[in-house]
Order: C-alpha cells, then sequence, then structure tokens
C-alpha cells in the first residue's frame, strides 16, 4: 500500500519518530560556501550513494547563485542538486532496516528554479523508489515570478516488504533542464 502526499509545513515535532535517513539535510561532507562538490554515479556520501546509469550529482551550498538565481538550501546550509553537470536521469540511495509489515512514511522537499527558456526549466521531476519498485513521482512547479529556488515538501507511505529497504531518488527532468532540489529527507516507522 502506498500513500502519497504533498505538504506544506514545518520542522518534525518531536513527537514524531526518529528519522532512519543518515544525513537527510545533505550537511556532510561540508562543501565551500557559494560552490558545490560533485559525486558520480558509484561513489558514496555519509550514507548516501550515487545511483543511475552515468553522471553525477552536485552537493550544493545554500550560497551558490547561478545567472542571476539564487539556491537557497530548504533547511541548513546545503541541499543535493539531481542534475548535477550531467543532467542524466542519476541520483541518490540509502538503504535502511525496516520491519517487514511495518508501515514507514518518507518525506522530502523538492527545489525548483522557474525559469522559461532558460538551462533551469520551470519544474522539477523526482521519481522515488523503494527496493527498485517506483514508489510516486512528484513534481514540484513553485518559483514563478521569483529567482530564487522554492521548496515544495511530499510525503509518502509504504509497507515494508523486507527487512531492509533501499530509497532512491532520481532525476526525471529533461536534459536541457540544469536543476532539481532534493533537501531534507526522512524516514520514520508509522505508529
Amino acid at each position: 500500500m502506498v500513500f502519497v502526499g504533498a505538504f506544506i509545513g514545518g520542522a518534525a515535532t518531536s513527537a514524531q519518530a526518529a528519522n532512519l535517513i543518515v544525513n537527510g539535510g545533505f550537511e556532510a561532507p561540508v562543501v565551500a560556501a557559494g560552490t558545490y562538490s560533485l559525486f558520480s554515479v558509484g561513489q558514496a556520501f555519509y550514507g548516501w550513494t550515487v545511483t543511475g546509469d552515468s553522471g553525477n550529482v552536485a552537493l550544493t551550498s545554500t550560497t551558490f547563485t547561478q545567472n542571476s538565481f539564487v539556491f537557497p538550501a530548504h533547511g541548513g546550509h546545503q541541499w543535493l542538486d539531481l542534475t548535477g553537470t550531467s543532467n542524466t536521469p542519476t541520483g541518490v540511495r540509502q538503504t535502511v532496516a525496516t520491519t517487514v509489515g511495518s508501515q514507514y512514511r518518507l518525506a522530502f522537499w523538492v527545489g525548483n528554479i522557474y525559469n522559461p527558456n532558460g538551462i533551469f526549466g520551470t519544474s522539477s521531476t523526482v521519481n522515488v523508489f523503494a527496493n527498485g519498485q517506483l514508489l510516486t513521482s512528484v513534481l514540484a512547479i513553485g518559483g514563478s515570478g521569483s529567482n530564487t529556488q522554492k521548496w515544495q515538501g511530499f510525503t509518502a507511505t509504504f509497507t515494508a516488504t523486507a527487512s531492509s529497504t533501499t530509497i532512491s531518488f532520481i532525476n526525471a527532468d529533461p536534459g536541457y533542464d540544469t536543476q532539481n532540489g532534493l533537501d531534507d529527507v526522512s524516514l520514520a516507522l508509522v505508529p
């Protein structure tokens, strides 16, 4: 069973279950202010492994700017650009321990720049997988009339079918779209 939704809201409360995702805010490793660091398919960084046929992702500073656009993180000081410099169906994955038959809630934020006729496109699409099966495909469309990356929150609830679950986030933007943000990923057991 899968439930998918979008949300507008703030941080998790102390009453919520512990986050099973390591480095869900992409705060490690630290990149220099105003820059980004690239990680290619097969490379790992602080809980995440880059996945896809080819390409890279970019761990990006909240103070990064390009072509008069600004790219703040949703939370903290860094976020992940799923397009990297390759603009391919590349992303990241992380495997967590789960209990067969238990429900889990995945929450995450997708960032978008609205840049019609420009290199950043007008929307950000992310495909989310659990153990290789498509859990959801989400579309963030915020940012019209602004030069600042806008964030939209999404959730998906699923029932674990194995003692470990690999969660993957894959860029689904077309090759001409060079921006697709991901930040503040959390996974928790539904009480």
